[in-house]
């Protein structure tokens, strides 16, 4: 039978990282092809283009025959980190201008030692910051109108700026934003066509004025650049013969339409991490699993995500380029961002972290080989030591090939005998062993973040391994934290570009609502306010169901609220049930509050709480929700000596596809793929399922080495 596939329900997703580019490709019976490239950086699209050819190839499938394309991209990071995005005026209200350059900073680790400390330079010079008379107060009420002549000189002073894009954030327009929307009609009218005008009470309209004004900035600053990508990506794929529409991933798990991703470029910051903690629940639902760590490591990054009761943690502010402790989190350290994300940790850890020597002290990363010019075992020029580097020193990676590619064993040891292994005096292989176990430890500070400093107990969850470099250092980073379950899937190292395959389309919407707990649910006020928030709750939806385009009918609705103490800062999110906003319904929300901050906390108060925000999120669901099935292949076995508890071994080697769904695998052993390679340590075993996932268990009471 031609196995060529002519079904629509063809899906190609890709992820586009810092060293890899990986594509999946899924047919309608389930079958999975998979390719894993070197990112481009100059033209990402590249990079990502080879991988699309190679599986189309490989699947026999014409390009004709995609029905829907997904896309997972770092693009919108790596702008606002390398500060490559396009020139931005930025308009606030008139004594305010100094907002961003004022900033929230908070200096941590070395800097707070620094004499010399500088403050970073702002997104956006004085020179492009304006104000304009006008004034509304935290109520709503118009105190000063807006100065529409003032307005239209600043316009002008704009234009003649010559700039890309203009951001707006007046102070309380998420109360009122009658001065922001005619402000942006009146810079429209006196910019050049196709610049684009971006308000805050639009991209997001909640209480803080900083925080908004940066997300604001970030939208419009990445968002030039966004929308130049995607239609380049959207045009290089037609010429393949590829129509389907493009989707993109977003940074709290959906996917959006690629005009309204182009749009809202600041919902894909967190596009790649996010899409593999939606594969690791998925994964996890499967096999009856609810709470899970889902650790991603690529060949830049380490990230880490909680999955608890079934679903991914969400924030509604994070951090983009913090530093310190808290996994790149750490308040003031970055630039705050407003909208709903995946709530991760990341370290500076990957399998491109470089290995340096620094006052006779070994330091692993943050800096990285990237994919250009790579690990020096890559034999493209690289000549500095990496944590892949290490662990193919040290036997855990196939010299055969990983990612398409040999790798040079003698390269691999050359930069660690020179760049680690000399200046240390210590031999090489005692040399690599430190570089693995450095970025362990490291990589253990992203699990540590998301887990022991929330007070959560990691023992009882289970370790789910994505990405190239995860499956070599999962089980161990699993050991130090007495975790007794690891979770690989099949096709670990491309896990992200995987759980893109059935991603829904997805958006959400927010607006400030502030209002007291105690006046929604009394007798006297209650109605009349609990009739504002359904109000607010249906103007959200109807916003949601617009930008997706879809029939209510198909869509799925989730309501939630933003919940304080009264005169505190921060609020968590707390989920509504569906049916009409009631009393009991907003009490039963008060006590999950209560509950949320006692374990988050330790401390059990019963203060008065209010309501800050009304959030509704719209999720057009993929279809399917099966994950592929395993298919058989001839495998392959064998022996290599492996580092393992100080000492090399001779332990088995194992192919994936080899392995036979309920097969025993018992460690010590190395089990090996195209993308990614396992190594499984004394004391563990497990078996795959007729998906090919593979859990893997802790043996307890068995001693680490078998007899024989």
């Amino acid at each position: 039978m031609d196995p060529t596939c002519t079904d629509p329900a063809c899906t190609v997703a890709t992820d586009v990282g810092g060293t890899f580019t990986d594509v999946v490709l899924i047919d309608g019976t389930g079958r999975v092809t998979v390719a894993k490239t070197l990112t481009t950086p100059g033209d990402p699209t590249e990079g990502l283009l080879r991988g699309v050819r190679e599986v189309l190839a490989e699947a026999r499938v014409a390009p004709g025959d995609v029905g829907r394309f997904t896309h997972a991209t770092t693009l919108a990071t790596n702008v606002i980190l390398e500060r490559t995005g396009v020139p931005v005026a930025f308009v606030t209200t008139e004594g305010f201008t100094s907002m961003l350059e004022l900033g929230r900073r908070a200096r941590v680790e070395e800097e707070r030692y620094d004499l010399a400390y500088a403050q970073p330079e702002p997104p956006v010079p004085p020179s492009h910051t304006f104000g304009v008379p006008e004034r509304i107060s935290a109520g709503g009420e118009v105190l000063r109108p807006l100065d529409e002549e003032a307005a239209a000189r600043t316009a002008d002073a704009i234009a003649a700026l010559g700039v890309a894009a203009v951001a707006i954030c007046l102070l309380h327009s998420y109360a009122n934003p009658v001065h922001e929307e005619r402000l942006a009609a009146l810079l429209r009218a006196r910019l050049p066509d196709g610049v684009p005008v971006v308000a805050s009470s639009a991209v997001w309209p909640e209480m803080g004025e900083y925080e908004r004004a940066t997300t604001t900035l970030m939208s419009a600053y990445v968002g030039p650049v966004m929308a130049s990508y995607l239609e380049r990506l959207g045009g290089r794929l037609r010429g393949l013969g590829i129509t389907a529409p493009v989707h993109v991933m977003e940074s709290a798990g959906g996917v959006l339409p690629a005009a309204l991703a182009a749009a809202r470029a600041v919902y894909t910051i967190e596009s790649g991490p996010a899409a593999g903690v939606i594969a690791a629940a998925r994964l996890g639902a499967r096999r009856g699993l609810a709470d899970l760590i889902s650790f991603d490591m690529g060949g830049t990054t380490a990230k880490a995500g909680l999955v608890r009761g079934g679903r991914p943690g969400i924030t509604h502010e994070f951090q983009v380029g913090g530093k310190g402790s808290f996994g790149g989190r750490r308040p003031g350290t970055g630039v705050p961002i407003k909208v709903p994300a995946i709530d991760l940790a990341e370290v500076g850890s990957g399998g491109g972290s470089i290995a340096w020597v620094d006052a006779g002290t070994l330091r692993v990363g943050p800096r990285s080989a990237g994919a250009d010019p790579g690990p020096a075992c890559y034999g493209r020029g690289g000549a500095l030591p990496t944590v892949t580097d290490a662990d193919l020193v040290l036997g855990y990676l196939d010299p055969g090939g990983f990612g398409g590619f040999r790798l040079s064993p003698e390269r691999a040891r050359e930069a660690i005998r020179a760049h680690v292994a000399e200046p240390l005096g210590v031999d090489v292989v005692r040399a690599a062993a430190a570089v693995h176990d450095i970025a362990d430890a490291q990589m253990g500070a992203a699990v540590h973040v998301v887990t022991v400093r929330r007070g959560i107990d990691p023992r009882g969850f289970t370790l789910v391994a994505l990405g190239g470099a995860a499956p070599t250092h999962a089980v161990r980073l699993a050991e130090r934290f007495g975790i007794g379950r690891v979770l690989v899937p099949p096709h670990a190292g491309v896990g992200s570009a995987v759980g893109l395959l059935h991603a829904d389309l997805a958006i959400e919407r927010a607006r400030t609502f502030l209002a007291p707990v105690s006046s929604l649910v009394s007798c006297s006020a209650g109605r009349e306010n609990l009739g504002a928030l359904a109000e607010a709750f249906a103007g959200l939806e109807r916003a949601a169901l617009a930008d997706l385009a879809a029939d209510p009918a198909d869509v799925e609705v989730t309501r939630s609220v933003g919940m304080r103490f009264v005169g505190q800062s921060h609020a968590f999110t707390v989920d509504l049930p569906a049916g009409p906003v009631t009393p009991g319904t907003v009490r039963h929300a008060a006590e999950e509050f209560y509950k949320r901050y006692h374990e988050t906390y330790g401390i059990d108060l019963r203060d008065p709480a209010e309501v800050t925000t009304a959030r509704v999120r719209a999720v057009l669901p993929s279809g399917s929700r099966d994950l592929p099935r395993a298919e058989p292949g001839p495998g392959t076995a064998g022996a290599r000596r492996v580092w393992l508890d100080g000492a090399f071994h001779e332990v088995p080697v194992r192919s994936r596809a080899g392995l036979a769904p309920g097969e025993t695998v018992t460690g010590p052993c190395v089990v090996t793929e195209p993308q990614c390679s396992l190594l499984v340590p004394p004391g563990w075993r497990g078996a795959p399922d007729d998906t090919g996932a593979l859990l893997l268990e802790a043996a307890r009471g068995e001693g680490p080495w078998p007899t024989r």
